[in-house]
């Protein structure tokens, strides 16, 4: 997903992507910052740090098949494509496995 970023788009030399124990994070440098998601398996959540709105937790909902945060109902996917897009000037899906 965030992988092939690099092919699609042009991150420059500051993009990097890495994970590690259940840490996902996403660097796109100092001007736009670095994405955390960290799976919290004993609590059955995503817990996502984001330059753009801050941190948030988020809930597997079984009912909409995705993962959603509680104050909003908002959808994890639908965020990072939202402001992924807006920091890459460019639209960028990213589809629920």
């Amino acid at each position: 997903m965030f992988e092939d970023l690099p092919e699609r788009c042009d991150l420059g030399s500051d993009y990097d992507v890495s994970y590690s124990d259940g840490v996902l994070t996403i660097n796109f440098g100092p001007r736009h910052g670095t994405y955390v998601l960290n799976k919290q398996t004993p609590n059955k959540q995503i817990w996502l740090s984001s330059p753009k709105s801050g941190p948030k937790r988020y809930d597997y909902d079984l009912s909409r098949g995705s993962w959603t945060y509680r104050h909003d109902q908002s959808d994890l996917f639908n965020l990072l494509s939202s402001e992924i897009s807006e920091i890459l000037k460019t639209d960028i899906v990213f589809e629920k496995p």
